[in-house]
């Protein structure tokens, strides 16, 4: 470590991961050994090993690629079509310029990640980071056990048992609380959860894949022409503009961004890390998101648009978006179960996520008691099962909106950061690529500060 570079403390050094520093060191050698052995292979097999390894990127596929995902792109393609596919790529590319500065900070210094954000962007950026992390996983939990409960209620119909939403919601909760209590302490579980996670997220991407190639070829030139940025007018009840706002706001959220520097260090990532960190995210996150959403939004174009005639969205309808392949019943059931898994992970996370934020805002040492207890926080969002009877898609917007208010604030945190001499020292990035970089996280605050404000004024004025 250089002289510029802030130097560990002792209490640094205890909240370097999400718990207790055995494990940590475990991962960290093991990562170290591996890395090593990758180091010397020509570019594409070193990006192919990448690729095979995965990494922290995924857990992000997973948080991101749960409920809100899937009903913002189900409700985008019901009332939109596929005018509105340039919104998850472009919210997903803006967040990515982010995670790379994020990555870079993280691994370049030996400063924990809350305490470099109150250090050296302002003890109001960190609060803002910590809260909205707090918010977004609290204000998402409710839409998140309303999605889980409806689809398992929905699968069990499916052999002819009914049973209650709220004992789905619990069951949920009894699958999550020991889940998430768990990651972080244990690498073999760590490792089986985010193994699972990668071949869940692909398994979506393919599923979508066979279904979207079939309905998308009816209209190649409708696919292109819906990556061109535009506004269409409302549809009924379902306006534009909010539909958009909520996809910028779930393609990343506040709370994928405190769990990511800390899933970093959890896995001993290091300096040597910083190409393999930037890979990940590119196969762990930003392309399965952006496969899948676009196929998610193409499928609903073409199997619940001439139809859509409101904001409900319900197992049934959402299903028939597979039905065409597979048939009713095993439309209904890989429907349910995909979305199922997609919100079991994104619900573990969130949890995860509030636990690291809650703990880091009252200094509380990560991996003790008090910081199991404040992963429960979340735990609330069960009710989520009892206060929403229908699956609605539409219910996903206004969460999300609420949960992104503060992630203009938070990039600009991280735009900090990143022009930090102090902070980074000779690593801060200069020159033109320094340029380049704070330019893009720039208009990345830019674009969704601009999002909140014309939905803002709208809400206002209207």
């Amino acid at each position: 470590m250089s002289d510029h570079e802030p130097k560990a403390t002792p209490e640094a050094s205890s909240s370097r991961g999400l718990g207790p520093q055995d494990p940590v060191r475990r991962a960290a050698a093991a990562e170290q050994e591996w890395l090593a052995g990758v180091a010397g292979l020509p570019f594409a097999k070193r990006h192919w090993a990448y690729l095979r390894r995965g990494g922290p990127g995924y857990l992000q596929s997973a948080l991101t690629l749960g409920g809100g995902t899937a009903s913002a792109c189900l409700l985008s393609g019901a009332a939109f079509g596929t005018q509105l596919l340039w919104v998850m790529p472009l919210g997903m590319l803006l967040g990515a310029v982010v995670f790379a500065a994020i990555a870079h900070q993280t691994l370049s210094s030996e400063c924990p990640p809350y305490a470099a954000m109150q250090r050296y962007a302002g003890r109001g950026f960190a609060r803002c980071w910590a809260f909205g992390t707090i918010l977004a996983s609290l204000v998402w939990h409710f839409a998140q056990y309303s999605l889980a409960s409806a689809v398992l209620q929905d699968l069990l119909r499916l052999f002819g048992w009914e049973v209650p939403r709220f004992a789905m919601g619990l069951l949920v909760l009894g699958w999550a609380v020991p889940t998430a209590l768990g990651y972080g302490r244990a690498g073999r579980l760590q490792r089986v959860v985010e193994a699972v996670m990668r071949w869940l997220v692909w398994g979506v991407v393919l599923l979508f894949a066979v279904v979207a190639l079939r309905v998308g070829s009816r209209d190649p030139a409708a696919v292109a022409a819906g990556f061109l940025p535009s506004l269409p007018p409302d549809r009924g009840d379902v306006a534009a503009l909010p539909v958009v706002l909520a996809g910028l706001a779930t393609a990343v959220g506040v709370n994928m961004t405190f769990l990511y520097p800390y899933s970093l260090r959890a896995r001993g990532f290091g300096r040597a890390h910083r190409e393999y960190a930037r890979a990940d995210l590119v196969f762990g996150m930003v392309l399965p998101y952006v496969l899948a959403t676009v196929l998610m939004v193409v499928v609903a174009a073409g199997t619940l648009h001439a139809g859509f005639s409101g904001r409900q969205i319900g197992p049934l309808e959402a299903a028939a978006t597979l039905e065409g392949l597979l048939g009713p019943w095993f439309g209904r059931f890989l429907f349910d179960l995909g979305i199922l898994g997609m919100v079991l992970t994104t619900i573990t996370m969130h949890m995860v996520s509030a636990g690291l934020a809650a703990a880091e805002l009252a200094a509380v040492p990560l991996g003790s008691r008090r910081h199991q207890w404040l992963t429960l926080l979340p735990v609330p969002g069960v009710l989520g099962s009892v206060y929403w009877g229908s699956l609605s898609v539409w219910l996903a917007v206004p969460t999300s909106i609420v949960a992104g208010a503060l992630l203009p604030v938070v990039y600009a945190g991280f735009w900090k950061l990143l022009r930090s001499r102090a902070y980074l020292g000779a690593d801060r990035p200069s020159g033109l690529v320094g340029a380049v970089w704070q330019t893009a996280i720039a208009l990345a605050i830019v674009v969704l500060a601009a999002f909140l404000a014309l939905y803002l004024y709208q809400q206002f004025t209207t």
